[in-house]
């Protein structure tokens, strides 16, 4: 028994192939929409590729992008057909196109899913790629004059700056290294050497952030050195006073950024996969109705169309039993090829006989 079987007027077929026409011109929009979100998404990663790790993060953006390019050829496609199913005298030349048509876009709207649910599975993804990254580029702060760091220090001060954040998980994060170049301590200072001889390592570490953590709305001047000791400082409390710096880590707040872009692509993405599979059930309809009234043979009259001619159950039943039996016919072919009566047949003897050779008297 077909599944949700409708009968078509000719004119209800008309107006679907009309009304098909028209949505697959939208779906093409639809695909430059994805191909824009998923460029925009790999422009975004790309601003910040220097505080993260080298990973496979660019998998969500290449998806968006591809599926965009291929929603619009294959839509664009769809509106040539369904505006010619309109007649079915051109209906006859894409008879034997649109099965094939509409399995690829449903393989098609398939990936648009996917990639929709790529965009929340990404988070875990980009936090381990930002927390390796952030790291290294903290650790290389002071570097600016290596070869490939030096750009480094403006990077993380631009970041902190422009996102409000400090360190990678916070504050802390810059009293675990040496975030200040040794070009810039007075080795001669007593004070200098004795600070780097308490470190075990030789680092001079110190209880400061960079200027770039500093919280300009604060209405104290910026305490960004011996932030943790009290009689520093007049009236300072380091426990109880809100301190004047960006108490955030860069992590979260990029990680935030990310994830608010992401999910606000994602819902666009399983809106526009919706859109699809709208788009796909009118084409099915479309495909049988009209095939249904090539085979009564009166034009004019009434047809009925369906998604699945049997039940799902019987339809999924007969393509387990094609596959097997293309397995088979495999199997089948092979064992023929071994046992090839053709094969190790033993052919004529070609080669020499023996044949009683006279000796030919030599010459006197």
């Amino acid at each position: 028994m077909a599944v949700l079987k409708v009968k078509f007027t000719k004119t209800k077929r008309d107006k679907l192939a009309q009304i098909l026409w028209i949505l697959n011109w939208i779906s093409v929009v639809s695909g430059i929409i994805l191909f824009s979100l998923g460029l925009f998404l790999k422009i975004e990663i790309k601003k910040r590729n220097e505080v993260m790790a080298k990973g496979d993060i660019n998998s969500v953006p290449n998806m968006l992008i591809s599926v965009g390019v291929i929603a619009c050829i294959i839509n664009f496609l769809g509106g040539k057909i369904c505006y010619d199913c309109s007649d079915a005298n051109k209906f006859s030349r894409w008879k034997l196109v649109m099965l094939p048509y509409i399995v690829c876009t449903f393989c098609f709207t398939f990936c648009i899913l996917v990639g929709a649910l790529m965009c929340y599975t990404m988070r875990n993804e980009l936090e381990e790629s930002l927390y390796l990254g952030l790291r290294d580029a903290i650790k290389f702060y002071k570097d600016t004059d290596i070869p490939g760091r030096c750009f480094l220090k403006k990077t993380v001060d631009m970041l902190q700056i422009g996102f409000q954040c400090c360190g990678n998980n916070g504050f802390r994060d810059w009293f675990e290294i040496q975030w200040v170049s040794a070009r810039y301590l007075n080795m001669a200072s007593k004070e200098v050497l004795d600070h780097l001889k308490s470190n075990i390592d030789g680092k001079f570490l110190v209880d400061g952030v960079p200027f770039s953590c500093c919280n300009p709305s604060s209405p104290r001047p910026c305490i960004q050195y011996q932030l943790t000791n009290n009689s520093a400082h007049y009236n300072y409390d380091f426990l109880t006073e809100e301190l004047n710096i960006w108490v955030k880590g860069c992590r979260e707040a990029l990680l935030d950024h990310y994830t608010a872009i992401m999910r606000s692509i994602g819902i666009t993405a399983l809106l526009i996969w919706l859109f699809e599979v709208s788009v796909l059930i009118g084409v099915r309809y479309l495909q049988t109705a009209m095939k249904n009234i090539l085979l009564l043979g009166d034009l004019e009259g009434e047809s009925d169309g369906w998604l699945l001619e049997n039940s799902f159950v019987e339809t999924a039943k007969y393509n387990i039993s094609i596959i097997k039996n293309l397995g088979k016919a495999n199997q089948i072919s092979t064992v023929s090829g071994m046992n090839d009566p053709n094969i190790n047949v033993q052919n004529a003897n070609c080669g020499k006989t023996n044949v009683t050779t006279k000796s030919i008297p030599a010459a006197s």
